[in-house]
């Protein structure tokens, strides 16, 4: 969609998805190399008491059903800005779910503008487990400036 055809309020569903146990190891040990989330040993003595996947795993996990339905289509520039915050641990054989939402808008230049989109994860027990923030700069419809 171009910038103009975006309002604040559009949300998108991401459906329910299941942390592969194999998966979420392999990300880890090539991402994320953290004793908590590459050695069952290490993850049993901490304080979850189990190996817990990687923030940016999680993330990605849901990322990767946003990103090729995001808001700005065909007419997306770039993303220039992204925060996380982990909020609850996330394990092998969750069930994740959640959504992405704009929240805000700002016209950049006469060829595009900014759109602020939230995202929030939760597991199958609905607990919140991860929140983002980011923006997305899109297309402007052209003759619109």
């Amino acid at each position: 969609m171009y910038f103009e055809d975006i309002k604040v309020g559009d949300r998108i569903e991401i459906p329910e998805m299941r942390v592969d146990p194999q998966e979420m190891l392999e990300f880890s040990k090539k991402y994320n190399g953290a004793l908590m989330h590459t050695d069952e040993k290490h993850a049993a003595a901490s304080w979850a008491g189990r190996i817990t996947s990687s923030g940016i795993y999680t993330f990605a996990l849901m990322w990767g059903y946003y990103a090729p339905r995001n808001f700005c289509g065909e007419h997306e520039v770039a993303g220039t800005h992204l925060e996380m915050d982990f909020k609850k641990p996330v394990f092998a054989g969750d069930v994740l779910h959640g959504y992405a939402a704009v929240t805000g808008k700002k016209e950049r230049n006469p060829y595009n503008g900014t759109i602020y989109v939230h995202l929030e994860v939760f597991n199958q027990d609905g607990e919140l487990v991860l929140t983002s923030d980011s923006d997305d700069i899109a297309k402007r419809r052209p003759g619109q400036a």
